[in-house]
This record gives C-alpha cells, sequence and structure tokens, in this order.
C-alpha cells in the first residue's frame, strides 16, 4: 500500500521536476526525495520518472499515476483541513434550539451577525417545545439551547444569566384577578396552579409554589406539557400559571391576563449545553449571544 508522504514526495516531484526544489517545498533532504521514489517505483514495479544528469521528466506511467492521484490527494487535504477549521471553530454548524419567542429573536439576531462575520458558519435554528426539558440536548438534537434559572443537571452545563424578566400571573380574562394592577405570592393561594410535570422538581416549584409564603396551600390544577397547552389551559379558566414579562410582547391573546407579580426576583435565563460537548464554534456563538442579549431581550 502507498503511504501518504511517498504519494507527497511522487506529486511535488512531478510539479516541479527537480529534486532540489522538491526537497526545499517538502523540507526534507534531497537523498530522502530519491530514497522515497526509489521505493515507489519498485512497489510500482517500473519507473515513473526519466532522470538524466540534467532534466527530469515523468514516464508515460508517471503521468498516468499522477492524474489519477492528485485529484485524492487534494480531497483528502481539503478534508483535513476542513476538519481542522471545524475543531478551531473557524466553521461548521451548530444546532440551536430556542423556548420561547424571546429567544428565538435572540438567537435569530445573534446568527445573522455571527454568519455576516463568519459566512463559512452555519447556524441552524428550531424551535423547542416547552415541557421537553433538556432531552434534545441528550440526543444530539440540537447542541446549544436557553434555559431558566433555577437550573441543574448533573449532565449539563451553564452558563452565566443573560436574560432577566419581571414576572407576571398568567390568568383567564375573566378571571378577577385580571383587573387587578398587580399580585403578589401571598395571593396564589387564591387561584388553582396549573403543573408543569414534565420539568424538574426543583424548577416547578420555583416557578409555581406549592404554597404561599404564610404556608396557606395553593390548589394544583391539570398539567400542561406546551406553552400552547398552558396558554389553552389558562385561557379556559382550568388555571393560572407564573410566567415571564415576554408574554406581554410575543403572546398577547384577548381571552389572557399578564398580571405584574410584585415582591418575587426576576426570572433569569441563560445558555445550556450537554456537559463535554463545548466547542470553539459553539464558544464562540455564545458570547455572540452573550453581546447582543441586552439590546434584543
Amino acid at each position: 500500500m502507498v503511504e501518504r508522504h511517498e504519494v507527497e514526495v511522487f506529486l511535488t516531484l512531478a510539479e516541479e521536476l527537480h529534486f532540489g526544489r522538491t526537497a526545499e517545498r517538502l523540507l526534507v533532504s534531497r537523498a530522502h526525495v530519491s530514497q522515497t521514489l526509489q521505493k515507489l517505483e519498485r512497489r510500482i514495479g517500473a519507473p515513473l520518472f526519466l532522470r538524466t544528469s540534467r532534466s527530469v521528466g515523468l514516464t508515460s506511467l508517471g503521468r498516468q499515476l499522477a492524474d489519477d492521484l492528485a485529484p485524492h490527494h487534494r480531497a483528502m487535504a481539503d478534508a483535513v483541513e476542513r476538519a481542522v477549521a471545524t475543531a478551531r471553530g473557524i466553521s461548521g454548524t451548530l444546532r440551536v434550539g430556542f423556548v420561547g419567542a424571546l429567544w428565538g429573536q435572540l438567537f435569530g439576531a445573534a446568527a445573522d451577525a455571527f454568519q455576516a462575520a463568519r459566512p463559512e458558519c452555519t447556524i441552524e435554528l428550531r424551535e423547542v417545545p416547552f415541557g421537553v426539558g433538556q432531552e434534545p440536548l441528550r440526543t444530539g438534537e440540537i447542541q446549544l439551547s436557553n434555559v431558566s434559572f433555577p437550573f441543574d443537571a448533573a449532565d449539563m452545563s451553564t452558563g452565566e444569566p443573560l436574560v432577566s424578566e419581571g414576572r407576571v400571573l398568567a390568568v383567564a380574562a375573566t378571571h378577577p384577578f385580571a383587573a387587578r394592577a398587580n399580585v403578589t405570592p401571598e395571593d396564589f393561594g387564591d387561584i388553582t396552579m396549573l403543573t408543569t410535570p414534565t420539568l424538574s422538581e426543583r424548577w416547578s416549584k420555583a416557578r409555581a409554589p406549592r404554597t404561599t409564603p404564610s404556608g396557606r396551600p395553593i390548589a394544583q390544577g391539570p398539567p400542561a406539557t406546551s406553552m400552547q397547552e398552558l396558554l389553552a389551559l389558562v385561557a379556559a379558566g382550568k388555571g393560572a400559571f407564573p410566567v415571564g414579562a415576554q408574554m406581554n410582547r410575543f403572546y398577547l391573546r384577548p381571552d389572557i391576563a399578564y398580571v405584574p407579580i410584585h415582591d418575587t426576583p426576576p426570572l433569569t435565563w441563560g445558555l445550556v449545553w450537554r456537559t463535554g460537548t463545548e466547542t470553539p464554534l459553539l464558544r464562540d456563538f455564545s458570547r455572540t449571544v452573550a453581546a447582543l442579549a441586552p439590546t434584543v431581550a
């Protein structure tokens, strides 16, 4: 089997037709070029070059071999270069999933800016339904997404919080709370709270507590496994749920009211990826998202 360095020596000599220049290009000695060529010719079983004291030329067999090998050698070199570039984050494709319209807008703006500066990169965006958690990251369907804090998963890594928003309570437009200027967590004792069984216990309790600050129990309502399902249940009067203030921008509906919640910390969001899968491309795109977050969010 012909080795790669033999092919490199042969094709370079076929271009230069000079042992000295070939040695200079490959940073080897003339003796190494000569020995490699002799070894290759023995393996082929016939001369590949016509050599005299004054000139070097290809034999017909040498020309045939050079024509056959050159395209494959270039393709191999190109493949290696593309692999190196991808590993360094210079090129490649990053699959990004967004949960919620705000993050779809932010990731979209970041993708446009990133690809304008690095046209050799591709950012693929796809929506991740509310309620599926990090399963698309675990399966490799996507490589990067957004998550609201608090968050903890042993197989996931997160960045710093990038987006902060106030909390509002989604209630049916016919609910008594819909006419109020604001509510407090203590008022949750007077509502039925929708549940999110597909999300982590810690996340659910932080977003939708089961008792008020004074200890009053909060009635538990039907489960919601997607944003549209949650909004449909709210509109039908089946329950309420605390969400982010972005809902006033992206999910306005005549049958739902979003009432500001006082005395609660803001919701914070950041980036999440599966531990061990971070690449230079992922890191570079994440920096672009972080730079745009204050202006888009």
